[in-house]
């Protein structure tokens, strides 16, 4: 076993030297099982978690991705070493003697931020420069740096970079404004090790909080109420090591349930909590799919013009998922009748619409509304991928649509979705990644 800081496929060229695209011949049905990948936004607040402790984390099943890539390569800057034994990784923090986060890497990782908490505590100190991602919107840190206040980090703004110290950590009671994943998640990563108690008041509920909290507690953490508005967290002073699976990606599962919607046939999706993603479900069912679940296993089947929706609106969980809207638009194109899909948590997210409107897609925005009124066929065009979801919406399209499709810029996929191209395949469908 030896040390490695860089992802073991080389995906995109950080310096922008080659681009990779889809190559798309649409039309295919999907048949088989795909087996869904250990959820990503679970791993990274895991894996910045790794911080908190000095002994030993082994994290199974790791997915092959980009933010996974990056989140590993911030850690080996802050001096933990990471491993990997097939498709686990192995950080040891131990040696960790850094509290600056690159400001290159945080730029490409919005969830570098979900760090601040878990270095904030583990060396009093913190220097970030504004995380980046997906420009699907304004997603202001306020709420994290709010809730780290109230446990007594002084924090301030200079030249794009957020600079934290504090002498010790205190818990308190902290109501956030809005149930923001990210804010609960890092305020939990901070408070692990605060003294006394902190108590999250509006706290998100998404399962990947609960997966979270399950986690810290293996290491030693006291943390109840995950996936409740309400989050307890009695400090500790000592964490350790373990083993952990976190679980699966409601996200990947879902977007595979609805390319089989949209293309036709039967898949069954392994390895996937349905209740997690049961606000897709209904839908659909509702747009005349047939599913069956059993345990861990989804199983959909259309062989016919789907119906449509009339109105999704995204909500917090356990309401429709704002990372399902692009892919779940993409359907609505190719229904009968017409769908509102309203967009409430990020106000830019519709920016794959003109893409999706080149493949003959019949949508209009409105501020946060898209009206999308369902075509019979798409065809084939070259698109560009601008986000992760919008480019993971584009593949769909380009699967079900009439020819040949090119979607550009695939890096952006390449950061929640391991292996794509290569499970759509094996589902039967038309598709190559190139390198230009």
């Amino acid at each position: 076993m030896k040390y490695i800081y860089l992802w073991r496929r080389r995906l995109s060229a950080p310096d922008g030297a080659f681009m990779e695209k889809y190559i798309i011949n649409g039309g295919n049905k999907l048949y088989g099982n795909v087996r869904i990948q250990t959820a990503k936004n679970s791993v990274l607040p895991i894996l910045a978690a790794t911080v908190l402790t000095d002994k030993k984390v082994e994290i199974l099943n790791v997915p092959q991705i980009t933010d996974v890539k990056n989140m590993v390569k911030i850690l080996s800057c802050l001096g933990c070493k990471a491993s990997y034994e097939e498709d686990n990784i192995i950080i040891d923090s131990s040696s960790a003697d850094c509290y600056e986060i690159p400001s290159a890497l945080a730029r490409e990782l919005r969830s570098s931020v979900f760090l601040l908490g878990a270095v904030i505590s583990r060396f009093h100190s913190a220097k970030i420069a504004y995380p980046g991602g997906c420009d699907i919107g304004l997603r202001p840190v306020d709420l994290h740096l709010n809730g780290l206040k109230r446990l007594g980090v002084q924090i301030t703004e200079k030249n794009g970079y957020i600079i934290c110290k504090c002498e010790k950590l205190k818990g308190n009671e902290i109501m956030l404004d809005c149930p923001s994943v990210g804010a609960t998640e890092n305020i939990m990563l901070a408070a692990v090790k605060a003294e006394g108690t902190t108590v999250i008041k509006n706290a998100a509920r998404e399962p990947e909080i609960e997966d979270l909290q399950n986690f810290l507690n293996r290491i030693g953490a006291k943390i109840t109420g995950a996936g409740s508005g309400t989050v307890r967290i009695d400090g500790v002073s000592k964490l350790y090591g373990c083993q952990y699976q976190p679980i699966p990606d409601r996200i990947e599962a879902g977007t595979f349930l609805i390319g089989a919607a949209m293309c036709g046939g039967e898949i069954t999706a392994d390895g996937i909590y349905p209740e997690n993603i049961s606000s897709l479900i209904h839908k659909l069912a509702e747009n005349g799919c047939k599913i069956h679940i059993n345990n861990d296993r989804i199983v959909l089947e259309n062989h016919k013009t789907l119906t449509s929706v009339k109105s999704v609106e995204t909500r917090p969980y356990p309401g429709f998922p704002t990372d399902l809207q692009a892919q779940y638009t993409a359907l609505c194109c190719i229904c009968g009748g017409h769908s509102i899909i309203t967009e409430n948590l990020f106000e830019t997210r519709f920016k794959y619409v003109p893409e999706l409107k080149k493949m003959g897609a019949d949508i209009t925005v409105i501020d946060r509304n898209a009206v999308v009124r369902g075509v019979e066929k798409l065809k084939g065009a070259s698109v560009l991928a601008y986000d992760l979801r919008g480019g993971a919406a584009l593949v769909l399209a380009a699967l079900t649509a009439d020819g040949y499709s090119e979607v550009l810029d695939i890096s952006h996929i390449d950061r929640g979705y391991g292996s794509l191209e290569y499970k759509l395949k094996k589902l039967g469908a038309d598709i190559k990644r190139i390198t230009v």
